[in-house]
């Protein structure tokens, strides 16, 4: 049975991207037929081929079923900002809706495990109307947590766990990425959370002076996931 799920994160620059292409990579090893889905992204670079995202690219190819980058990334934006500031700039309106209606074509696909990574944390707008957290709502995805190991997290961490129960939505695991190599009592950071959190601990993924998706998949378990 195909496994769908949402990316979201407890702040921007906390590792979505890499840890998503980590439990991509993870489930490649295997043997299950993967896709990443990055719908809007902001901060694009104009290329021969169109607006490309970095984030979006590193989906594309951690993924074992190759799509377009169209399919990956439907609403790509160029500056690096909000994604509702950049399209209000660039006269565009992003709705939940269309970007629901994006991913259910490219979740057709004969996949195993479908990961659909969000933007910013999980209150990020898309309009005056609405955020991006009724993406998995309207897609009835479980979430994946990915918690940015760094002072202040636990915070963090507990708020936008509690923000995901309140919006009807179950917590289905969390990854403790250390993007602060300086960080005091990581320890005991993650063993307060590991104690607060229902959802089960996929990986601790070290602070990684290169870091690469092959790299994560070492520290993740996606088995949690797949019901084994």
């Amino acid at each position: 049975m195909k496994k769908c799920f949402f990316i979201a994160g407890t702040d921007t620059d906390v590792g979505k991207t890499l840890v998503t292409a980590g439990l991509l990579s993870a489930a490649n090893r295997q043997g299950l037929r993967t896709i990443g889905l990055k719908p809007v992204a902001a901060g694009c670079k104009q290329t021969p081929d169109g607006l490309r995202n970095d984030d979006a690219l590193q989906l594309q190819q951690a993924a074992s079923i190759k799509l377009s980058y169209d399919q990956v990334n439907p609403i790509a934006l160029e500056p690096p900002i909000a994604p509702h500031i950049a399209a209000e700039r660039e006269g565009r309106n992003l709705s939940a809706d269309r970007l629901a209606a994006y991913c259910r074509g490219a979740m057709m696909q004969p996949a195993d495990l479908v990961l659909v990574e969000g933007a910013g944390g999980w209150r990020v707008p898309l309009s005056r109307r609405e955020s991006l957290a009724r993406l998995p709502k309207l897609l009835e995805l479980d979430v994946i947590l990915v918690v940015g190991m760094k002072l202040g997290c636990i915070n963090h961490a507990l708020l936008t766990a509690e923000a995901i129960a309140r919006d009807g939505l179950r917590l289905a695991g969390w990854v403790a990425n250390h993007v602060d190599s300086g960080m005091s009592c990581p320890d005991e950071n993650l063993a307060t959370l590991e104690q607060l959190f229902r959802a089960p601990l996929l990986g601790r993924v070290p602070w990684l002076e290169v870091p690469e998706a092959e790299r994560v998949a070492d520290y993740l378990d996606v088995s949690p996931l797949l019901g084994e």
